[in-house]
């Protein structure tokens, strides 16, 4: 259901009956804990998670690391951040 190294990989997954009786699969947010920065970065004018996570983790798809790093649910919430905080390169 989820791609290799994505935050929800090892998440339980849970059925949820729907009114009209159809069935679908869901996972629980998971909650980060609390943020371990390497360091912030200065974001220039079009500068995507996806193109920070490739540079600084190695890897775009772990763009949502970022967001943990920055207490961010989504990546959008980070859009005006002219600052985001960095992850330690360690998973």
């Amino acid at each position: 259901m989820f791609f290799p190294g994505s935050r929800y990989i090892a998440t339980p997954q849970y059925i949820l009956t729907l009114k009209d009786g159809s069935v679908v699969p869901v996972v629980k947010a998971p909650t980060p804990g609390a943020p371990v920065v390497l360091g912030y970065y200065r974001r220039q004018t079009g500068d995507r998670l996806d193109q920070i996570a490739g540079r600084f983790l190695g890897n775009a798809t772990q763009f949502w690391r970022i967001c943990d790093a920055d207490c961010a649910m989504v990546p959008d919430a980070l859009a005006a951040r002219p600052l985001v905080g960095v992850p330690l390169n360690a998973t």
